[in-house]
């Protein structure tokens, strides 16, 4: 009993104290300065200077090179008579 006491007071408390600790020590950091020799560092705004050339077109997938299409179905329409119900 004194075991299981003792890790679960003490050893499952460590990873609370260090992150505790963690915090504590980045609110002290002091904020990083920045470069004061005016440089033409924009922060990532601009425009790349050479942009990327348009992408070729993929090629078409399947029978597409010169080979004649099907002909399209012929069409029927069911004729339904006036006053009778179509069966099925």
């Amino acid at each position: 009993m004194s075991w299981t006491f003792l890790y679960l007071m003490v050893f499952l408390k460590l990873p609370i104290i260090a992150l505790l600790y963690l915090v504590w020590w980045a609110v002290h950091q002091s904020p990083e300065q920045p470069d004061q020799d005016g440089g033409d560092d924009d922060g990532g705004s601009k425009k790349p200077r050479h942009p990327r050339p348009p992408l070729r077109p993929l090629p078409r997938r399947g029978p597409h090179h010169g080979a004649v299409p099907p002909a399209a179905p012929s069409r029927v329409r069911a004729v339904a008579l006036r006053g009778q119900r179509a069966t099925r």
